[in-house]
């Protein structure tokens, strides 16, 4: 039943809830819509549950940045990530945690 009228909700769009215009939903704004419907304070998780329950999936932006560099995000790729990704942790490095100072 509430997942029945929050769908319905939903449905009406991101500007009805007073979100101008701006026509996305994200799990932040569906939270506050939860609260507000429900009376129930919810996580970001459970939203998203709710959501995939509902059949809403994750979209991913149609558009990319302007500014993206294509050469140089290539060369990182080649050139910089698979040494990044093969190189074994630096020995000696772990917490900074100063608890355990001088005991042995």
């Amino acid at each position: 039943m509430q997942l029945a009228r929050l769908s319905e909700r939903l449905e009406q769009g991101p500007a009805a809830a007073g979100y101008g215009d701006d026509q996305r939903w994200t799990l932040a704004r569906v939270v506050a819509l939860i609260a507000t419907m429900f009376h129930v304070k919810v996580g970001i998780t459970t939203a998203w549950q709710a959501m995939r329950r509902l059949g809403y999936c994750v979209q991913m932006p149609i558009h990319r940045g302007i500014e993206r560099d294509e050469a140089a995000i290539e060369h990182w790729r080649r050139y910089q990530w698979p040494s990044l990704k093969e190189s074994p942790p630096v020995p000696g490095h772990g917490s900074v945690s100063l608890t355990n100072a001088g005991r042995r």
